[in-house]
């Protein structure tokens, strides 16, 4: 990105979307060590605003970092996860789900479709849209349109996704600079602030569903659960680190460790 892009185009930002309730949510958002603004997003859905811009400080990308991120929060919290990000130049989104290859696609500041017509193909089925009217609607934000540029783009996908249950709050509007969207957050009445997991807060997310699957909970659903994010956590962090990409190595590393925390917490408190 220029600095004059910088300078003249909307400050980047993002929102991270989430298939679950916000009580199945919050203990995998601490796992990702930054300030977010937890709300509801719909019945079924949550969202996460990020307080916190570390793409401005540092060399990713926001869309390297709403990946790492998205690809963390869908393992940890067992849910698809949808990344809105948005920059000076461009505009996308990326789904992630489970251990699968993320899926995304990129509009330029203009509107102009810069990704492959089989992402939006495969982010209909992976959500289960509607194969016949939600996909229409879908291959028409990969059609050109001088009537519409990137964060029009995004605001289509979203209007799609009203179908599937999401409904976001007044004031989160892809496009919107960071302060505005946590300003929006905020004044919900359900948003809860999100950080750093400490000692103590175990006891706030004992109960909900995540519960059978949290490193503590020691049985096979935990004991998979770590398995299964040191398997995927290794490579991810391996392939962060040939592509000098931030973004993936947190994902990777926050994997590894919550991971080897679920393992280290059986080995300390074995099963009867």
């Amino acid at each position: 990105m220029s600095t004059e892009a910088a300078r003249t185009g909307p400050a980047p930002g993002a929102l991270l979307l989430c298939r679950a309730v916000p009580d199945s949510v919050a203990p995998a958002a601490r796992l990702l060590r930054e300030r977010t603004l937890l709300t509801r997003a719909g019945e079924d859905w949550s969202v996460l605003v990020p307080e916190g811009t570390p793409w401005r400080h540092g060399a990713d990308p926001v869309d390297r970092v709403a990946t790492g991120w998205a690809t963390a929060l869908a393992v940890g919290a067992a849910c698809p996860v949808l990344a809105l990000w948005w920059d000076a130049d461009r505009a996308g989104y990326t789904l992630a789900s489970g251990f699968r290859r993320p899926v995304g696609y990129v509009w330029l500041a203009n509107g102009t479709p810069a990704g492959e017509d089989e992402a939006m193909r495969t982010f209909a089925g992976r959500l289960g849209l509607d194969p016949v009217m939600d996909l229409e609607s879908l291959d028409r934000l990969t059609k050109p349109d001088s009537a519409a540029d990137a964060h029009a783009r995004l605001r289509g996908l979203l209007a799609v996704l009203t179908r599937a249950g999401v409904s976001l709050p007044v004031g989160l509007t892809p496009g919107e600079p960071a302060e505005r969207l946590s300003a929006a957050a905020h004044v919900r009445p359900d948003a809860r602030q999100i950080g750093e997991m400490g000692p103590g807060r175990r006891d706030a997310v004992h109960g909900s569903r995540m519960t059978p699957w949290l490193p503590w909970a020691g049985g096979p659903q935990a004991h998979a659960l770590s398995l299964a994010q040191v398997a995927v956590g290794l490579p991810l962090t391996a392939w962060g680190v040939r592509r000098r990409s931030g973004g993936w190595i947190t994902a990777g590393v926050l994997l590894l460790a919550h991971g080897a925390l679920g393992l280290a917490y059986e080995l300390a408190h074995p099963r009867d």
